[in-house]
């Protein structure tokens, strides 16, 4: 593979981040801005919680389907082609989005759109393993997955701005405008990443996706993943609305806080990243979910806070949760094969958004709400699930380590000549 085993970046190799980074960032863009777009969509469209919970789940469950039926082909094609056919795909969602005026209509192009935006995240994952070394890659997640810090500080506020002036479509508009700069961009500037295609493999697509699952390293790796999803996805659909009627943090703050704490994101991902590539990448993911879960539990028996308050606990909360995902997905990412590594990349990514999905409506069951603008019950609840689970987590990544540490070890070995006699 066209791997720099050195821990400096070619020229090359930091455009690939940018594009990858900037990739990302409209993905996450598109689905972040739904949650805080609640309100206004509600009234716009008339909808009750659940119809609003349905629109946002469409995307995480049609993006979980396509990464499986598309977890065959992954190794097939040059993975250029496949990340920007998909990308398309998820740009002409994004305008159907913008385009409609009814639920039934959101509700379709949201599914569209994650069809297509949710396979997007295991090609660049692919990609990423292609193209960089296991010491390189904590560096190359850290600033990826800026793309979250960076939707926060800046998409979502201006999303949420556009939408108070030109209505909940405009935030749409953004991203397509956005994707179809980077998709050129794209298109000019990625060179074709197809060496994988040199391994010659005489699977189907149906035998190839049947054989990467069955291996037993790859399915620790898919229920690490999966389990970490579900953990980090709990309480976000509810955040915004426990922060408004618990906390009592006012419609107008809330766009400041999420720039805050994105800001906050965006400083400490990429110390994160650097961290993992000197330092043991399990010990950094269990130290950060001890953490998560300590500040997860703080956080959801608040009652009215301080803004400046809220803000600060926010931060350390993102910090542990974010901080899981960096070495986790550094982990997660060597433990395929090369001629695997497409598949059990889109398999793992289709896992995940399905575990998104479960996790909204395991707690949409824990929480409730007597009433209109009453404060939430139950999120405590979530927060203690949330422990069990990261437990559980740390337990399941201990043994990814170990796998991928046994797999170095033989390369090394194998490396080596053998001694002459």
């Amino acid at each position: 593979m066209e791997q720099d085993t050195t821990n400096h970046f070619t020229s090359y190799q930091k455009i690939v981040v940018f594009l990858l980074a900037v990739t990302q960032f409209t993905v996450i863009l598109d689905f972040m801005v739904m949650s805080p777009l609640g309100d206004v969509l509600m009234k716009s469209l008339s909808l009750k919680p659940s119809d609003f919970g349905i629109a946002v789940s469409a995307y995480a469950f049609s993006a979980g389907i396509s990464g499986l039926l598309t977890a065959g082909f992954a190794d097939k094609f040059d993975r250029k082609k496949l990340l920007l056919f998909f990308y398309i795909g998820f740009i002409m969602g994004t305008v159907f989005c913008g385009l409609a005026h009814t639920y039934t209509q959101l509700v379709a192009a949201r599914v569209v759109t994650g069809l297509f935006g949710g396979v997007i995240g295991s090609i660049s994952m692919a990609i990423i393993t292609d193209l960089f070394s296991l010491q390189q890659r904590g560096r190359v997640m850290g600033f990826v997955q800026m793309g979250f810090g960076a939707s926060q500080v800046l998409g979502v506020p201006i999303g949420l701005y556009l939408a108070n002036i030109w209505g909940w479509e405009a935030p749409f508009w953004l991203v397509v405008g956005l994707a179809m700069i980077i998709a050129v961009l794209i298109g000019f500037k990625l060179r074709p990443v197809s060496q994988h295609l040199l391994i010659k493999s005489e699977k189907t697509a149906l035998s190839h996706l049947w054989h990467t699952v069955i291996q037993k390293r790859h399915r620790i790796g898919f229920t690490s993943t999966a389990l970490l999803s579900i953990g980090g996805f709990m309480m976000m659909p509810f955040g915004s609305a426990f922060a408004i009627n618990n906390l009592h943090i006012t419609n107008n703050q809330l766009p400041l806080m999420f720039m805050i704490s994105g800001l906050s994101s965006l400083l400490i991902l990429p110390l994160i990243g650097r961290l993992s590539d000197s330092v043991s990448k399990f010990k950094i993911f269990m130290f950060a979910s001890i953490w998560m879960m300590i500040m997860c539990l703080v956080y959801t028996h608040l009652s009215a806070t301080p803004f400046w308050l809220v803000v600060i606990l926010n931060i350390l909360m993102m910090m542990g949760i974010m901080s899981r995902m960096i070495p986790s997905s550094a982990l997660t990412s060597a433990i395929p094969e090369p001629k695997d590594r497409g598949a059990f990349m889109s398999i793992n990514s289709s896992l995940q958004q399905i575990a998104g999905g479960v996790a909204a409506a395991v707690a949409g069951l824990i929480v409730t709400q007597p009433g209109k603008g009453l404060p939430l019950e139950n999120y405590n609840v979530v927060a203690y699930v949330i422990v069990v689970i990261s437990i559980i987590s740390i337990l399941l990544m201990y043994r990814v380590s170990r796998l991928v540490v046994t797999k170095e070890d033989t390369m090394v070995k194998e490396a080596q000549p053998s001694p002459q006699n």
